[in-house]
């Protein structure tokens, strides 16, 4: 096997555990070298999308492309917050512009106008859904008080209980909250 095939393969790998998308560092990681990414990208190998982080074109899209994407642009510690947890799991009807990111250290990426950045002090708890770094859906829910009505969150954590989203002590905190 050549090395271009095999740097393939190894991107492809990446990629699969992440929608698609590979992170010059995480082929790095892997034994590619950062050079070669995007003499992959010049032959149909993979997209560039932003610096440092390509799209291997034959994974298949799922409904969570969008949301690995912005953690990726962000960096290590980023994490999904606010209406975009609620929008991974289609709760509240929500269908925020933007996808709201949030990291615990300054970070000043360049970012698409569809994803939003928020730098976040102090001891933030978070969780894995479907592999992604995201505030837990009780806190979530709890955010988007003011910004959505009480009902619709109301139902949102309803549902996020009858799908096993919020243990019982977050579900008797959603409530008291809201």
């Amino acid at each position: 096997m050549d090395t271009v095939t095999r740097y393939r393969d190894v991107v492809r790998e990446i990629a699969l555990d992440q929608y698609g998308y590979v992170t010059t560092r995480d082929a790095a990681e892997a034994g590619v070298p950062a050079s070669e990414l995007p003499k992959l990208a010049a032959r149909g190998g993979l997209e560039n999308v932003a610096y440092g982080l390509y799209r291997v074109p034959d994974v298949r899209p799922t409904e969570f492309d969008e949301f690995a994407e912005a953690l990726l642009r962000v960096g290590d510690g980023a994490y999904l917050r606010g209406e975009s947890v609620l929008a991974l799991f289609s709760l509240a009807d929500v269908n925020p512009r933007k996808i709201k990111v949030a990291v615990p250290r300054r970070a000043r990426p360049t970012l698409p106008p569809n994803i939003e950045l928020t730098q976040v002090t102090g001891d933030v708890r978070t969780v894995f859904y479907e592999g992604l770094a995201a505030q837990p859906v009780a806190d979530a829910i709890l955010e988007c008080r003011g910004r959505i009505e009480s009902t619709r969150l109301l139902e949102a954590a309803k549902q996020a209980r009858a799908e096993g989203l919020l243990t019982t002590t977050e579900w008797k905190r959603v409530q008291k909250g809201l």
